[in-house]
């Protein structure tokens, strides 16, 4: 029976690990963070499951401390994986597993390596992304890659909804691999770094919408950044906006409406200076439902 120390937060982190648990890997200790109360916890609990299943489980506030270190190394593990794990683990760990540490990340590597990748993946317009099994070193996201899976992003996909595809492209991933991995056959693919970059964390105020973009360029944030996100925002005439859920109209120039938000025909449309059309599905403004009213942007009359 092979074992592992199981690093895990998140989805992808709760059906990973059951993953583990299906295929027969022993779990000798799971290691996952206690939910901060100032974030939004919208997604299941790694504490739960091992609560349920009976393995060992701990949460310190940084993993890469000596006493957390000795006890990794004294159990030997044949793998160490991280499936979401918020922090990077050091050398000390990642050397104490004897057939290898791998990570699951949300992209399809080496494209948005880093933070938050489905969130950038969906901003800059992707059509897929998916899910990718690697070797951990002590780079974020570079090591050679053992499986890779991939799921489409449809045109009106909110991050959400991707996330809960890359939840189960990880799944897959893991699951199709896992076999090779423990019989030592697994081919390992390195990575060619020049195919992608590294993107950072974001924060609400990343959430600021540029009317200088186009239609198609606010509709990506507005759906990247929706619930259980924070939102797209902006400073009108009127006073903050949030969009929530928007959709493109027709690409026709409206060279007149632009830089407004327009209310006509019963729905809310806005053009940004930056060309096309959006119909408004929904928002607030200054934290109440949008009313029935034309808004002039707040960039836009400044120029």
């Amino acid at each position: 029976m092979r074992t592992a120390v199981v690093f895990a937060y998140h989805n992808v982190g709760v059906r990973c690990l059951k993953v583990l648990l299906s295929q027969g890997v022993h779990i000798s200790l799971v290691v996952t963070h206690e939910d901060d109360p100032n974030e939004k916890i919208w997604f299941a609990s790694v504490k739960e499951v091992c609560s349920e299943v009976g393995v060992p489980c701990i949460t310190p506030t940084d993993p890469n401390v000596a006493e957390i270190e000795q006890q990794i190394k004294n159990l030997a593990p044949d793998f160490i994986f991280s499936f979401y794990y918020r922090h990077m683990l050091k050398a000390p760990i990642l050397s104490s597993a004897v057939r290898g540490a791998y990570n699951m990340h949300g992209s399809l590597l080496p494209k948005y390596r880093g933070r938050v990748p489905v969130n950038w993946a969906i901003i800059h317009g992707e059509t897929e992304t998916g899910a990718t099994l690697h070797v951990m070193n002590l780079l974020p996201d570079n090591g050679p890659i053992a499986a890779q899976q991939a799921v489409p992003i449809l045109l009106d996909d909110t991050a959400a909804e991707v996330f809960q595809k890359v939840t189960v492209a990880a799944e897959m991933c893991l699951s199709q691999v896992l076999p090779d991995l423990l019989a030592g056959t697994a081919r390992l693919t390195p990575q060619d770094l020049t195919q992608g970059a590294y993107f950072g964390r974001r924060t609400a105020e990343d959430g600021r919408i540029d009317w200088q973009q186009s239609a198609l360029q606010i509709h990506n944030l507005t759906r990247a950044v929706t619930r259980p996100f924070p939102g797209a925002f902006a400073e009108t005439e009127a006073g903050k906006l949030v969009l929530w859920r928007t959709q493109l109209r027709d690409q026709l120039e409206h060279t007149e409406q632009r830089g407004k938000l327009v209310y006509q025909d019963g729905e809310h449309r806005l053009y940004p200076l930056g060309g096309g059309c959006l119909q408004v599905v929904e928002a607030e403004l200054n934290e109440s439902a949008l009313p029935h009213i034309d808004v002039l942007l707040t960039t836009a009359a400044k120029n």
